[in-house]
């Protein structure tokens, strides 16, 4: 596996360094059918892996209703709350979640996955207080695909897959002051020209449409940006305020084929998940060298290889990955539901 995996990073003529150091074999935590979909990880202070469970299942038929649950320091899955529903589309779909400097969970409700209207996706805020969810709000509304959302500080940002139809399209990041998120007033987000919009990225392929993906600081304070259909990721310097005072590529292609998720670990180093490519790697925030830590063909997952992974995150020598196994690119949604789970120690 190492030396096909080697032969077909060589043959893709990567722009950026690539290596690949040992490639693992997850082990898999198996989900009932109430809980699929899996996407958004976020740790708590409690120790626990915090999963947003879109359950949008397969034709995004949304059988069950969304829903927060959590990883326990010993693997066992508990359930944290529900999400409260669109009224329009009668479905909340979460993607990207965080914890903010407040305690309370934040959530990208992507509804695009349930409508084609646009303009229709929230940031919802789960209010927590000692480990509970004490209730759910609408604190922002106006985004189209709600995706990749991280916090830093008082704001947060949160990541707006599409902001136009155009060829190449636009997509961006929203920084949202905590002290602006009033469920009495949610912000309205509009888009180009909205003063909240600090990054806008264009995306050229035509294939995969889909721009600001997953979004991450490292320990130094600068914020990465994932550009999903590009295979890109974007390094920003911001000021004291959140403004972008530069803004560079970072990563382009690595062996990878996109590049959806992203998490920061403890030690300073990027985790990304490849959606197209079915592989998570681990990125050098000083070099920014790409190691494959993952990589298997399309599969159901149920022996712990990845299937349609879109989120990763480190807790300890132990990497926990979200297959959302939805039916995009090369991937087929099934009736396995699984989070992988690789072991560094291994």
């Amino acid at each position: 596996m190492k030396r096909f995996l080697l032969m077909a990073l060589i043959a893709a003529g990567c722009a950026t360094k690539v290596a690949v150091t040992k490639v693992y074999q997850p082990t898999p935590i198996r989900l009932p059918d109430k809980y699929n979909s899996p996407d958004g990880m976020a740790l708590g202070r409690d120790g626990c892996i915090y999963v947003a469970m879109n359950n949008a299942g397969e034709g995004f038929k949304f059988e069950y209703p969304a829903k927060i649950v959590r990883i326990t320091p010993k693997d066992k899955i508990e359930e944290v709350c529900d999400l409260p529903k669109h009224p329009q589309t009668g479905v909340a779909s979460p993607l990207g979640i965080c914890f903010a400097a407040d305690g309370n969970l934040y959530v990208s409700d992507n509804q695009m996955f349930a409508t084609t209207q646009r303009g229709l996706s929230r940031l919802l805020r789960v209010n927590m207080a000692d480990g509970k969810a004490k209730s759910v709000e609408v604190v922002a509304t106006g985004l189209n695909v709600a995706n990749g959302i991280t916090s830093r500080g008082d704001a947060i940002y949160v990541c707006d897959s599409t902001l136009d139809e155009e060829s190449p399209m636009s997509s961006g990041v929203y920084r949202i002051p905590l002290s602006e998120l009033n469920a009495a007033n949610p912000v309205r987000l509009t888009g180009k020209g909205d003063p909240h919009l600090i990054f806008t990225l264009k995306t050229k392929n035509p294939d995969h449409k889909v721009g600001a993906n997953g979004i991450a600081f490292d320990l130094h304070g600068h914020l990465y940006v994932c550009n999903f259909g590009d295979v890109e990721i974007w390094k920003l310097t911001l000021d004291t305020g959140g403004r972008v005072m530069a803004s560079d590529l970072f990563v382009k292609g690595g062996g990878l084929e996109s590049v959806d998720g992203l998490q920061c670990d403890a030690q300073g180093n990027l985790w990304v998940a490849d959606f197209l490519g079915n592989a998570i790697a681990c990125i050098s925030t000083r070099t920014g060298q790409v190691n494959i830590i993952a990589k298997n063909a399309v599969s159901d997952g149920a022996y712990g290889e990845l299937d349609g992974p879109s989120e990763c995150i480190r807790r300890g020598n132990k990497v926990y990955v979200s297959n959302i196994d939805i039916t995009y690119g090369p991937n087929k949604a099934d009736n396995v539901h699984t989070i992988s789970v690789i072991d560094l120690n291994k």
